[in-house]
């Protein structure tokens, strides 16, 4: 969706119902405490058994944050006693430990995140004791083609301490600015400056990171057409690499901190999706490409590149340039994926470091996929990362035929087509221009976990 045409709104409207996000099939409600401990330990040994092993990644939760944001939904400690994060510090290298003992250390590490929570709560030296024990414990990529990013709350960190985390190793940053209008700030209660935005954004250039990307949110209390546009007007002018514009998904019955907000200032059905239609126009007209699942991106960004070649991945934390790799999850709540399998961690604090005092991996349920779910895993990915889906390819590498096997999904699909969402062909199914923000409707008629039963709330696809 390079250009603003692809927006209808009324066929918006018919399709913005409750889905999964599919950052992984299946999706994460379908995980169980059956898959713990020993289940883990045999998916990284089957890992080490392919023909030719994946290289590794790893997710690092750092869960504390100084204040609450309102509409924040992640898994969270508010504190200011900094002395918990160097508690957090000292559990999380042990795990590293543990984790690093169930993998070849010939498998090198090209990809790490950190995410939170807050990971720019961890001072540098903390941040420098991290990195130097994931050195020691995996085969650590080593050179700028890694892809080693952190999420940067702009109101925890200053011009120094980005070249600091160049230093350390990180090429790419993202910023949490969410919304620029001192209203909507006060009214979520994350109030930042523009100014500091500006002057990280400069420095992390200057820095020379190779990718800077920009959090914003649309939906949020107080949010006006007026209001929004200025802070995209102000994004723009600061031209990130990539933008994330998230829905913002209210769920007050569900996520706690969110019941801090006003019902009074929350925007109505009808201005959310004109927030939308904003966004989507203002951007695309400032020559961003439209990636996929709220992303855009700088022409000559690797992800639009890697869209165009093929290549594009799609993992918990987004969108990636870099070959599929075996995802190591670390720290509380955090999910990784291991082979032909999933995991999370313990959600609580107290659970993490008692699993860990034992000397045992904090791994709390998981999920091993079944043929089944291989099969429909690499069709959604195939649709999500490249908007189309080649039935030929599906068939040679499952043994199966695509339109025999997904009859039942294709013909949910047909009022799809008939609203000019998508084509679907003799050897292929194709996203049209109108079908990009549909995405996810596509994809959840593949999804064999969906049907009347289904009790998980799950946020809007729009």
């Amino acid at each position: 969706m390079k250009t603003a045409s692809g927006f209808n709104r009324a066929l918006v409207e018919k399709y913005d119902r409750p889905g999964p996000r599919y950052t992984s099939y299946p999706t994460a409600p379908q995980f169980h405490q059956a898959f713990a401990m020993d289940e883990y330990r045999q998916a990284a040994q089957r890992s080490h058994q392919a023909p030719l092993p994946k290289p590794l990644s790893v997710y690092i939760h750092i869960p504390f944050c100084q204040s609450l944001c309102y509409y924040c939904a992640c898994n969270k400690i508010i504190t200011r006693k900094t002395h918990r994060a160097a508690e957090y510090l000292t559990y999380l290298k042990r795990e590293i430990a543990l984790q690093a003992a169930l993998f070849d250390r010939s498998r090198k590490l090209t990809q790490l995140h950190l995410g939170g929570g807050t990971p720019t709560y961890l001072t540098h030296g903390q941040l420098a004791d991290l990195m130097d024990c994931l050195h020691q414990s995996f085969d650590m990529d080593d050179s700028d083609a890694h892809e080693f990013s952190i999420e940067v709350d702009p109101r925890t960190i200053d011009a120094e301490q980005i070249q600091g985390l160049r230093q350390l190793g990180f090429n790419r940053l993202s910023f949490g600015v969410q919304d620029f209008d001192a209203q909507v700030q006060i009214a979520v209660n994350r109030v930042q400056s523009e100014v500091q935005v500006v002057e990280l954004v400069e420095a992390a250039r200057r820095a020379r990171f190779k990718s800077v990307s920009v959090d914003l949110i649309y939906g949020l209390p107080l949010q006006t057409i007026a209001s929004f546009d200025v802070t995209l007007s102000k994004i723009i002018a600061l031209r990130p690499d990539r933008i994330a514009a998230y829905s913002y998904a209210h769920l007050p019955q569900r996520v706690r901190a969110q019941r801090m907000i006003r019902p009074e200032d929350m925007p109505p059905p009808e201005r959310k999706l004109e927030l939308l239609e904003l966004t989507i126009n203002r951007l695309t007209e400032a020559g961003y490409v439209y990636i996929g699942m709220d992303h855009f991106a700088l022409p000559d960004d690797e992800l639009v590149r890697a869209r165009a070649q093929g290549t594009l991945q799609r993992n918990f934390q987004g969108y990636s340039t870099h070959a599929d790799c075996d995802l190591i999850g670390l720290g509380v709540s955090s999910i990784g994926k291991v082979g032909d399998s999933y995991n999370q961690n313990v959600k609580e604090l107290s659970q993490y470091y008692a699993r860990l005092d034992q000397g045992l991996l904090p791994v709390q349920r998981g999920y091993r996929l079944s043929d089944d779910d291989r099969l429909r895993r690499e069709v959604i990915s195939e649709l999500m990362c490249h908007g189309r889906i080649d039935f030929g390819r599906i068939d040679s590498a499952h043994g199966i035929r695509f339109g025999d096997y997904f009859a039942d999904a294709l013909d949910r699909l047909q009022e799809l087509v008939r609203d000019g969402l998508l084509d679907i062909r003799d050897n292929e199914l194709v996203l049209l221009p109108q079908g990009q923000l549909m995405m996810r409707n596509v994809a959840m008629a593949f999804d064999a976990y969906l049907g009347a039963d289904q009790t998980v709330q799950y946020s809007r696809t729009v």
